[in-house]
């Protein structure tokens, strides 16, 4: 049974069409990537994924679940966790306090009037964790504003990691790395995969990076799907390449 399954999801923002009858399913353990042009609707579908905006139609199923319209702190308790486009993090905060914040807020415990001191120590053990997954804790003390910006995107990922999902969702991981920066960070991220049985939905606009790290992807244009399948099938395929690939290949 997949782990994730969409089923014609769709939104649309008045006259505008931003996701458009997609379909896709992730099964336990994959990584799949989900690529296309400016404006193909990628954030507006993790968006719908997670709970951020609400669908105008179809569904959401998680582990065999209908999840369409529950909140995205619901989908979190669920394990679903993701990585923003943007940066997300509190940058006058220690990489460690990000990291145990983050495991902190999947914690049910947490609201407890009493033992929150063992909430709180399970969530460092994990929020630390974490930080030796993705290579950072030598900057576990360090205030997150100060990292550098491979740092900052890797500790974001920490943060994620540390709430311990079933599903790791990735706006854009490598956004605003140079070319040294990328190649660390997704050295970082392929060991990452490679060591574990992560369910992850990756969205790229490096194709470098995402024929690196994804054994499925997904391509979307104007809001729908036109593709689909391993990378060397998306690579060839003719409709790809017209619509986004132009002349990689």
């Amino acid at each position: 049974m997949p782990l994730l399954e969409l089923r014609g999801l769709t939104k649309r923002y008045g006259g505008i069409l931003a996701v458009d009858q997609v379909t896709m399913s992730v099964e336990p353990g994959e990584v799949r990537a989900v690529i296309g042009p400016n404006g193909a609707g990628k954030t507006s579908l993790f968006h719908l994924i997670t709970g951020v905006v609400k669908a105008t139609e179809g569904d959401v199923l998680f582990d065999g679940q209908r999840v369409t319209a529950m909140p995205a702190f619901g989908r979190c308790q669920l394990g679903m966790s993701r990585t923003f486009q943007i940066t997300a993090l509190f940058p006058e905060m220690s990489a460690r306090e990000n990291t145990s914040l983050a495991a902190q807020a999947r914690d049910k415990q947490r609201w407890r009037p009493l033992g929150g001191g063992s909430v709180f120590a399970e969530a460092q053990r994990r929020g630390d964790a974490a930080l030796e997954r993705l290579g950072l804790t030598h900057v576990a003390d360090r205030p997150a504003g100060l990292l550098s910006h491979g740092d900052q995107r890797l500790l974001e990922v920490a943060m994620a990691l540390a709430q311990q999902p079933r599903l790791l969702l990735m706006d854009e991981p490598t956004q605003g790395l140079s070319v040294e920066e990328t190649a660390q960070a997704v050295d970082v991220l392929a060991g990452l995969f490679a060591s574990s049985d992560l369910t992850v939905l990756l969205v790229e606009h490096d194709m470098e990076v995402v024929f690196r790290l994804a054994r499925k992807i997904t391509v979307l244009h104007r809001g729908a799907v036109i593709a689909d399948g391993d990378p060397e099938a998306v690579k060839a395929d003719a409709t790809v390449q017209s619509a986004y690939l132009g002349g990689y290949v």
